[in-house]
């Protein structure tokens, strides 16, 4: 069977890229993208196989290096994201893991922000020094401590914004500029802005990261993640990698991440304008200390997040007076938000970092990140808005 890519005019805007972008269709003509759930794939010949295998013959070979498939979510990712080129995986932590190890070697240095989630600061301060591999951590948010840190030769610089879970939000263009002179590439984790709110590639980053077990996805179903950049650099050092590592999404993953792109646009723009209202409405509760939301005029880096984003996002984070037991008693108190670490699902989903997602990096470092025993953070779903208000505004009160 034989698939014909469609092309897909610059000139469409995002909306009608994340449908029909990347679209490879049968001789059978179907409307909806096909599902190739398969591990391997027949040749006509030996000939066409020792070809495939040697570079001369483009043909399907393995779903380890590639797959119908996950070859249209890669190109529709690709397109949205403006990257010459794209890689998925089975997860957005595997995508986090190759762009570093397929790039670092002993003896190279990375500069990280330290507002990383858990696993991605546990990765840069606990598993690269294993290797030789030097990590150095740094406020985001604080230029000086940049521009101190890549005063010295560095492969690589790593940095999420907003970040997770305090919003924090950083100058990509400043950070790249001073990245690149240092020799280093600028990985952004852009899962809290997605590909439609924030684009890093334009502010001088070099790959950017997603789970898209997030909004992508958006309903809370399947695994998956990506790595965009330039086509040097993904066919050349990424994807060796994943090749020959094998962190592969499955076809069917692909197929779902696939069909929560066409939504894409819709979700996150119901989303985002709940969000705000969700910070407003926060920012008035006198069970509430601070609210911590990008849109916001309070918000610590409020106008750079207006230069860099075209919107706030779907997450809010608030810090209740009374430490742990009283974030606890909100959280239990909820009837229509649930509790979940996961974010950027159509369920309103509730968690307390201090307990679940930044666990593991201690006390000390969390009090660092402002990450208080007080600290909720709120992934905004698409429930209506009113009623996620009563919900909160009555669990806030109970407490």
């Amino acid at each position: 069977m034989t698939t014909t890519p469609t092309t897909t005019p610059p000139s469409y805007r995002p909306a009608t890229r994340l449908v029909h972008a990347g679209v490879r269709r049968s001789e059978h003509g179907e409307t909806a993208e096909a599902l190739y759930l398969t591990s391997g794939f027949v040749y006509d010949s030996a000939e066409q196989a020792e070809g495939t295998f040697s570079g001369s013959v483009e043909h399907y070979q393995y779903t380890r290096f590639a797959n119908p498939t996950i070859t249209m979510l890669e190109a529709r990712l690709a397109a949205i994201e403006g990257a010459q080129a794209c890689r998925a995986t089975a997860s957005g932590m595997a995508a986090v893991h190759a762009t570093l190890l397929s790039h670092l070697k002993t003896g190279d240095r990375v500069v990280a922000s330290r507002a990383l989630f858990g696993a991605c600061h546990w990765i840069v301060s606990t598993l690269l020094p294993r290797y030789g591999i030097r990590g150095e951590f740094v406020d985001g948010t604080d230029l000086a401590e940049w521009r101190n840190a890549l005063a010295r030769p560095a492969q690589l610089v790593l940095l999420e914004t907003p970040s997770n879970p305090m919003l924090d939000i950083v100058d990509i263009r400043a950070v790249a500029a001073l990245a690149h002179e240092a020799g280093a590439i600028v990985a952004v984790d852009n899962v809290f802005a997605t590909p439609l709110l924030q684009r890093p590639l334009e502010f001088g980053a070099d790959a950017i990261i997603y789970s898209c077990t997030k909004h992508i996805d958006g309903q809370g179903r399947v695994l998956g993640g990506a790595v965009l950049g330039s086509r040097e650099w993904i066919d050349g050092t990424l994807y060796p990698f994943l090749r020959n590592t094998g962190p592969s999404l499955s076809p069917f993953n692909a197929w779902v991440l696939l069909k929560g792109l066409e939504t894409l646009v819709l979700r996150l723009d119901a989303g985002c304008r709940a969000a705000a209202a969700m910070a407003d409405f926060l920012a008035t509760r006198r069970e509430v200390s601070r609210v911590w939301y990008p849109a916001r005029a309070d918000h610590p880096q409020a106008a750079l997040a207006r230069a860099q984003m075209s919107a706030g996002g779907t997450v809010v984070t608030f810090e209740v007076s009374g430490g742990k037991a009283a974030a606890f008693r909100v959280m239990n108190a909820l009837r229509l938000i649930v509790i979940s670490n996961n974010l950027g699902d159509s369920k309103s989903l509730i968690t307390h970092p201090a307990t679940t997602t930044h666990l593991r990096i201690g006390a000390e470092e969390r009090a660092r990140l402002g990450i208080t025993d007080g600290v909720i953070r709120l992934s905004v779903g698409l429930e209506d808005v009113e009623d996620l208000m009563d919900d909160l505004g009555q669990a806030l009160a109970a407490a």
